[in-house]
């Protein structure tokens, strides 16, 4: 894109000509956006008051109950407000918010502990795999290593690699038993041709949190790549990506982060740039003032960023951040964790139910795994939202055949309590 066009674009979203595009003239049906929610503050004796003041900023309806944040996180009026109010105010004069898109750059990068330049939006964490299994510089038989229990999103990039350049995909059964096994099952697949390693921060199966800081200086020692697919822990606990170390990050907006659908970013250490190639690119990627030229790229992750984008969307995932930090990161993380720890301490009581989630402390988060000893995911499943209204997720991948839970800043221990009678209920029923 000209510079030129670039800095009018910039300054149209947020300085004097912003008026423009984000226009304080309304027409006189359309309602004021509420302002941000007052919530009262925390005390430990009345926590459940607190969680429900949480809950109350949240249009999801209580029948039935949502514990499927894991698969797709409800999003809250503030958010939807944001999205809401600047989607309408840009189209009163049909502009694209492009300026509104920076302020939210710096957002996501002090909630995450990285650099604006290290910053890409992207539609989901899917997006942010694909910008690293596609960008870099992979030769057929070079070797990537990723956990068995990846999701979809994170697990096909590679397997088109492999398709396309007949890269070497090599795969780990995630361990229980506590983070130094999988850092060694890892270890144990590592040869001269290893190139990536990636993991999922937190797995989709049964929620198993990965020693990523661990892993990262045993692929830094090494010379090999160490990408992480945060889609399960952005939201759920805090991330510091400096203090992880890795080259690269995907994060899903909609998730545990409570952001609109299709919002996401991907983490690029700045020191990286250059290793992962540009392979989708277009106006707001680089400069390119007149045809015939040089094509410039921009020094930054945005980089793979390119054409109209929704700055709602990215507005709404900046407003989401807020939430988050108004509730606090390590309440939210506390909170999902305790609900969980009721889930599995009384689940695990139940006789024939089987805990696919690991026990050790630093390997769970908030999702809680479990198998029925007679029924299969589907019917565990169906059976808890027909009779119990409760909606959790089939977990089919691997043959796991479970179901997982997921517990967040909207749940309670009542609807925790809920499940656990539910649960077996089924022992008696299936």
């Amino acid at each position: 894109m000209n510079l030129d066009r670039r800095t009018f674009l910039q300054n149209l979203g947020v300085g004097a000509a912003g008026a423009l595009a984000l226009g304080t003239v309304s027409r006189a049906a359309r309602p004021a956006p509420a302002a941000a929610p007052v919530l009262p503050a925390f005390d430990a004796k009345s926590a459940d008051a607190y969680w429900r003041a949480v809950r109350a900023q949240f249009p999801l309806l209580d029948d039935p109950v949502y514990l499927n944040v894991g698969g797709l996180g409800p999003t809250s009026q503030p958010v939807l407000d944001k999205v809401f109010s600047t989607m309408l105010k840009l189209q009163e004069h049909s502009e694209t918010g492009f300026g509104l898109i920076e302020p939210a750059r710096e957002a996501l990068a002090r909630y995450l502990g990285a650099k604006p330049s290290e910053i890409c939006f992207t539609r989901n964490a899917t997006e942010a795999n694909s910008i690293i299994a596609a960008g870099l510089t992979l030769r057929e038989g070079d070797e990537v290593i990723f956990e068995s229990h990846a999701h979809p999103g994170g697990s096909f990039p590679w397997f088109n690699q492999a398709k396309l350049r007949g890269v070497k995909v090599k795969l780990f059964e995630p361990d229980n038993a506590g983070p130094e096994a999988n850092l060694a099952r890892i270890r144990e697949l590592v040869t001269p041709r290893t190139k990536l390693i990636q993991v999922s921060h937190i797995t989709c199966t049964n929620g198993l949190v990965m020693p990523v800081r661990a892993i990262a200086e045993f692929a830094t020692s090494r010379g090999i790549w160490f990408h992480i697919d945060g889609a399960q822990s952005v939201g759920m606990i805090p991330v510091n990506l400096h203090a992880i170390g890795c080259d690269s990050y995907a994060v899903s907006g909609h998730k545990w982060l409570g952001g609109p659908h299709e919002s996401g970013l991907f983490y690029l250490r700045h020191d990286k740039l250059e290793s992962v190639a540009t392979t989708e690119i277009g106006a707001h990627s680089g400069e390119l003032p007149f045809l015939p030229g040089e094509l410039k790229y921009v020094d930054g992750a945005a980089r793979h960023e390119y054409g109209t984008r929704n700055a709602g969307i990215i507005a709404g995932l900046a407003e989401a951040v807020h939430f988050q930090e108004r509730i606090g990161i390590e309440r939210i993380a506390a909170h999902g964790r305790e609900l969980a720890t009721l889930l599995l301490t009384e689940l695990a009581k139940i006789d024939g139910i089987t805990m696919l989630t690991p026990r050790h402390d630093e390997l769970r988060g908030s999702i809680t795994t479990i198998r029925h000893p007679r029924a299969d995911a589907s019917t565990l499943f169906s059976y808890l939202v027909k009779e119990h209204h409760l909606r959790c997720r089939p977990v089919t991948e691997q043959k796991l055949n479970a179901v997982r839970i997921s517990t967040h800043v909207f749940n309670s221990r009542a609807e925790c309590e809920r499940v656990i009678a539910g649960v077996k209920a089924s022992v008696r029923d299936l």
